[in-house]
């Protein structure tokens, strides 16, 4: 990957050190995606129902997106009629997921709930398979039971909590990461058609919001900012910027600096991680031995993924 520094030039050694600093966007991209939990699980308990919950987050993340837009190019605004049937799945997948993975955060651990949304690799290497007819190979296949065997660790199943962990948390966990790969594989579609990234989630998010808007509850709204204005504000600004926005401007802005095989798998730890701290630190949710050996297990296993998507990928 050739870098083009702004002042002078570098040697191969400061270029490698440079690249060694952008490591930190994935990771903060990361954690940041993994203390969603804390914002959902507040606004649901304040009384924010899921879609307005969701028109909150997309609405008001309108605004660093479109400043990211500017600040990179604002060409990247034009777009043609053609775009926008990739764009509606993009924002369709964008929905389910976040639904999906609300009421997952809201019923089971977050680190459950995060981890399951990280097993979206095994779905896209399905669908390529099915769609595409692209071969699993004997690696990829291992690491696919890996990650099951190491989800179904982290539900309790073989211990005596498993009656604390909902099935339909779990469910809609998958669910998750079903929509996740649909809308990997979705964007990755338009942008083999020209489309940057920043693009492709700004319609997607003004499509989200438009389509929110008569099912969300501004009642709702009104009574949750009426509590401490300043406050909620804050609160609903940092939710939507921190746990939405953000990171996906990050994880993007990675991409121009390191591999996105290296950036992927960083996310893909960095996430679960995070939610396992948040959801310990916060939540008190301790999980047991065997728990924690699944939350490992799986985490190696998209790591192994990742690096096999992605041959030849090295910083």
């Amino acid at each position: 990957m050739n870098i083009t520094p702004l002042h002078g030039t570098y040697t191969p050694t400061e270029l490698i050190d440079m690249k060694k600093i952008y490591l930190i966007l994935p990771i903060l991209a990361g954690l940041m995606f993994g203390s969603s939990g804390i914002f959902v699980r507040t606004l649901t308990y304040n009384g924010i129902d899921s879609t307005t919950l969701l028109f909150l987050r997309f609405s008001i993340a309108i605004i660093p997106i479109v400043i990211s837009i500017l600040l990179t190019d604002i060409r990247l605004l034009k777009i043609e009629l053609k775009d926008i049937p990739l764009f509606l799945v993009c924002a369709a997948c964008i929905v389910g997921l976040n639904m999906c993975y609300n009421e997952s955060m809201n019923t089971v651990p977050l680190s459950l709930a995060a981890t399951l949304l990280s097993t979206a690799p095994v779905f896209v290497l399905i669908f390529a398979y099915v769609l595409f007819k692209e071969k699993i190979t004997v690696e990829k296949f291992i690491c696919m039971v890996m990650a099951l065997i190491g989800c179904l660790l982290m539900t309790g199943v073989l211990e005596s909590n498993l009656a604390n962990i909902p099935v339909y948390g779990v469910v809609l966990g998958f669910g998750a990461a079903l929509f996740w790969a649909v809308y990997l594989m979705s964007s990755k579609k338009s942008i083999e058609k020209g489309n940057h990234t920043f693009t492709i989630l700004f319609y997607s998010i003004i499509i989200i919001s438009i389509v929110l808007i008569p099912l969300s509850s501004f009642s709702q709204i009104s009574s949750f900012i009426t509590i401490s204005p300043l406050i909620a504000i804050l609160f609903l600004i940092v939710h939507s910027t921190f746990s939405f926005a953000l990171p996906y401007i990050l994880s993007t802005v990675s991409l121009n600096y390191i591999d996105s095989g290296v950036s992927s798998i960083l996310l893909s730890v960095s996430e679960p991680f995070a939610a396992l701290i948040f959801g310990f630190l916060i939540y008190g949710e301790m999980p047991t031995i065997l728990m924690f050996i699944g939350f490992v297990l799986t985490i190696i296993a998209m790591m192994m993924l990742s690096q096999r998507s992605y041959d030849n990928n090295t910083l």
